[in-house]
């Protein structure tokens, strides 16, 4: 298993700092680029603006298709 290292991630135009090793670093990558792709469209469906009913949103939607 290799070191944790800090990759920095955008997701609605903000920066954000995670943790992953190298071997996490793809699926967070992917997981990064689905959640920001459903924000977008939930912003642009039902034009929303506030980032935080966004990312709500977001994870309601999410948490539906999973269960």
């Amino acid at each position: 298993m290799s070191a944790i290292k800090p990759v920095d991630v955008v997701i609605m135009g903000r920066e954000f700092t995670v943790s992953c090793t190298d071997e996490e670093r793809q699926g967070l990558l992917d997981a990064v680029n689905y959640l920001d792709k459903k924000m977008h469209d939930i912003r642009d469906s039902v034009k929303v603006v506030v980032v935080e009913r966004i990312a709500i949103m977001a994870a309601l939607n999410l948490s539906h298709e999973v269960l």
